[in-house]
């Protein structure tokens, strides 16, 4: 038995980019930022911070485009991918993604949203998953538009 899934709650560190894939399936991606804090040994505050590049694909991706903004806190549920492609210098080069099927938005963008897991009224904001619309079939990442380049994302 195996299991593939990937459960995080962060903050946007940009803007969604929404892109459309060579058969019009919409595809958005964001950067979203976890902390961990803890005390050192002589007790000094600590912080850490780990960047998670996140795709998603179909309604919900242009759903996330429409609502989430930098700085805006999103749950985000799915699968971790690795792929793999050669740079503009012929360098082999290697991205992991969490590949979502659930995203909900926890908190701002007024008073319909709600509130979320992070506090507020108990209710939850908008959630969308992989039914209302998700990756291709089969999942095949050569569906994809794989135009752009990680080298242009600053962390």
């Amino acid at each position: 038995m195996t299991l593939n899934k990937a459960m995080i709650i962060g903050r946007l560190g940009s803007d969604p980019e929404l892109r459309y894939t060579q058969s019009g399936m919409a595809m958005t991606n964001f950067n979203l930022a976890t902390n961990e804090v803890w005390n050192d040994k002589s007790g000094q505050r600590q912080e850490r911070t780990e960047w998670h590049k996140v795709v998603v694909f179909g309604k919900q991706a242009e759903n996330c485009a429409k609502y989430l903004k930098k700085g805006r806190q999103a749950y985000v549920e799915g699968r971790i991918q690795t792929r793999d492609w050669e740079d503009k210098d012929g360098n082999k080069r290697y991205t992991t993604e969490i590949m979502a099927q659930t995203i909900q938005f926890l908190d701002g963008g007024g008073a319909s949203e709600g509130r979320g897991a992070s506090g507020g009224s108990g209710g939850g904001g908008h959630q969308y998953s992989e039914h209302d619309a998700g990756p291709p079939a089969g999942g095949n990442e050569s569906n994809f538009d794989q135009s752009f380049n990680d080298d242009d994302i600053p962390f």
